[in-house]
């Protein structure tokens, strides 16, 4: 496939994820886009689809604990300027000014620590529903090779 065949592609499956986005049935949409044939754009919704959950496996994976780490250690830094800051003031405004917003930042450290917990069993509930999958497809494999196992040696003694 050519690059320009491939730009194509991309194009028509972006204007295929819009207008289903817009609440176009696949029919509605071949109809739109014709000459294409309904069955053409369920494969493009399929194909769409499984990489829109790529995307959030990686997004889950990657991104979230990424930037998780980096808001908690800036929020760390910043809790630690401001106690320096009340501690070296004369003003008693600037050190209530101060201690108040330590009070936000430890406040904003604590719900990143119990959103984590939301993040983490999130995390779990993907990697088991894997392990689900993965196992489903064993034994779907198992029951295929069975079954060929069984045509193959049947009436044969």
């Amino acid at each position: 496939m050519t690059s320009e065949m491939k730009q194509q592609q991309i194009d028509w499956r972006r204007e295929v994820l819009e207008l289903s986005s817009q609440g176009y049935t696949e029919r509605e949409i071949a109809e739109k886009l014709q000459p294409i044939a309904p069955v053409t754009v369920h494969r493009d919704l399929i194909y769409l689809r499984q990489q829109a959950q790529e995307n959030l496996q990686k997004h889950i994976h990657e991104v979230v604990p990424e930037e998780y780490q980096k808001c908690m250690i800036g929020m760390k830094q910043n809790l630690k300027h401001i106690l320096e800051i009340g501690e070296a003031a004369s003003d008693p405004k600037i050190k209530l000014q101060a201690r108040a917003t330590a009070n936000d930042c430890y406040r904003y450290i604590m719900e990143l620590c119990t959103n984590a917990g939301i993040v983490s069993d999130a995390l779990k509930f993907v990697n088991q529903s894997k392990e689900k999958i993965n196992n489903m497809r064993s034994e779907i494999t198992k029951e295929e090779t069975a079954e060929e196992s069984e045509a193959t040696t049947n009436g044969v003694y």
